[in-house]
Order: C-alpha cells, then structure tokens, then sequence
C-alpha cells in the first residue's frame, strides 16, 4: 500500500488573528481527505501545529491501515521542531507538540516531518485560507 502523503498549512490574519488549518491527504493519487478549519484567534505557528493535529485525527478516522506517513509542511520551525531538531520555546506551541505526541501513541507508523517551498504547499495554503475566508 502507497505511503500516506499530507500537505499541512496554517494561516493567521494578523499575528496573533484569526486563523485556520488546511491540509490534504493523498494515499498514491487520490485524495482521502481534506481539511479546512477555522481556529478563532491563533498564532501562525500555533495554527501550523493544529494543521498537523488535525491531519493526525482525520487518518485516525480514517483507519487506514498502512500508516507510514509523511508531513509536508512550509513551516521550517514546526518541521524542525516535530522533527527533534529544534528546541520548542514557547508553551502553547509545546503543548501543541505534546498533542501530537498523545495522537501517535495511537497505532501509528513512521511518520516523517518534511519543509516544503510555499510553492509546493499551494494546495494546503488554499484550503486554509478558505478556512479563513469562511470566518
């Protein structure tokens, strides 16, 4: 079975402002799902993480049974920082981590963290600002 692919985005209009997650997940070609989430008043950083805990539950719901996974996201620092690479500083987006700690005690695979150029992630981008829109 193909690897499950996922492109995640979060958005904020203003920094904190209102906010959203989009994210798409690909098994080979197809789409299994998307996401688009409106979070009220967020961080960017904290939105990219909800983007990843979101994606997280919908393959969950999902049960898809081969669950090697790999994240894509543009946000260097939460790749990094999922990744193991780089320290967490703040303590809303640690506890965003630890989040998705608790999610991948639940039977998952590999799941790999990967940074993407904004232009590979244009697909996630305009499901969260439809999100936003929506708000």
């Amino acid at each position: 079975m193909n690897k499950i692919i996922c492109y995640t985005d979060g958005a904020s209009r203003g920094n904190p402002g209102l906010a959203s997650a989009g994210a798409v997940i690909f098994q080979g070609e197809s789409v299994l799902a998307e996401i688009r989430s409106p979070l009220g008043v967020q961080t960017n950083n904290w939105a990219e993480y909800e983007a990843v805990v979101q994606v997280l539950q919908k393959i969950r719901e999902l049960d898809v049974s081969d669950r090697r996974i790999e994240i894509r996201m543009d946000s260097k620092l939460v790749a990094e920082q999922l990744s193991g690479n780089w320290k967490i500083k703040k303590d809303t987006l640690r506890e965003q981590y630890n989040k998705i700690q608790d999610i991948l005690q639940d039977g998952f695979g590999d799941v790999a963290y990967v940074h993407v150029r904004r232009e590979k992630n244009t697909y996630a981008d305009r499901l969260a600002n439809e999100a936003l829109d929506a708000q």
